[in-house]
Parts: structure tokens; C-alpha cells; sequence
């Protein structure tokens, strides 16, 4: 997911993705440990997607950069 993906989407939307990312790592380093993954290199790959979307809420939430609001982010994906 890339920096500019993110910040089109909505605060809601960003949570939402941040969470789901969140149990696929789980997922992932549950599965590294039981078997073997076929690809580690994704461990890797949903980390730096979470930073990406925690770094976006807390400039967010700081106002530093705005994520897009509702009524944007909706209209952009129609």
C-alpha cells in the first residue's frame, strides 16, 4: 500500500486497514512458526504497511497532513 493510497482514504477507512493489516501479520507470524511461509519476504512487506498507516493517523491526529474526509474519500473511489 503506498503513502499516497493512504492518505486519499478517510480516518475510518485508515483504522479499518490498520486493524485488518494488523491480523494479517498475526496470521503470518503464526503461520512462520507452525510451517514454513512461502514467501517471509511478506512479514516484511505488512510491518512496513502498518508503520505507513500509523504514521498517517498520528500526522493526522496532529495535524501535521489531513487525511482526506468522508465525503471525498467516497467520491474518489466512485
Amino acid at each position: 500500500m503506498k503513502t499516497i493510497d493512504i492518505r486519499k482514504m478517510s480516518i475510518e477507512e485508515v483504522r479499518v486497514h490498520l486493524r485488518d493489516a494488523e491480523e494479517d501479520l498475526f496470521r503470518l507470524r503464526f503461520r512462520g512458526a507452525t510451517e514454513q511461509l512461502e514467501s517471509p519476504i511478506m512479514l516484511r512487506h505488512r510491518r512496513r504497511d502498518i508503520a505507513r498507516l500509523v504514521t498517517a493517523i498520528h500526522e493526522h491526529e496532529q495535524g501535521i497532513r489531513q487525511l482526506a474526509q468522508r465525503e471525498q474519500a467516497e467520491g474518489a473511489t466512485s
